[in-house]
């Protein structure tokens, strides 16, 4: 039962991105968040209950504002006459483990305006970022640490 409430979650996001609220949108989206959850179905195992609505709602919340926030301190370093920028890349060291939480983790920091997953390490403990000011580097592992990473543990461990 689980999936399909999931689908049907996931169903209504699409149509709130795609500004569409049509019987044919909505039907669009419940398909693709039907292969969404079938491609993602070990890493979610809804079948143990592990999956946690609440926890992946959190997880956009947090998404949504660090998008905010990002864009609003790239903009105006970009606006700034005088650019004092120090980009460069740093090594993250990962907490989570799964494919799938590296990957989203990877994809939330490429999305994030300033920041760039650059790689992960061979045995998957380090993800090298790109990040277009790079002059505290410790502030910037401990934000990923506790914003998008613990978000992620949580909403699927």
């Amino acid at each position: 039962m689980s999936r399909y409430r999931n689908a049907i979650y996931l169903a209504i996001v699409w149509a709130a991105l795609t500004g569409s609220f049509t019987l044919l949108n909505f039907g669009f989206g419940l398909l693709l968040g039907w292969l969404a959850l079938y491609l993602v179905r070990e890493q979610l195992d809804t079948r143990r209950g592990r999956y946690r609505g609440v926890g992946i709602l959190s997880l956009v919340g947090i998404f949504v504002r660090e998008l905010l926030l990002s864009g609003w301190r790239v903009s105006k370093l970009v606006v700034s006459p005088r650019m004092d920028l120090k980009p460069g890349i740093f090594a993250y060291p990962l907490s989570v483990d799964r494919d799938f939480e590296i990957t989203l983790l990877a994809n939330m920091i490429t999305l994030t305006p300033g920041t760039l997953s650059v790689d992960v390490s061979e045995d998957r403990r380090t993800l090298y970022v790109h990040a277009l000011d790079c002059s505290d580097v410790q502030a910037s592992i401990a934000e990923i640490r506790n914003g998008f990473e613990r978000k992620i543990e949580e909403a699927f461990r």
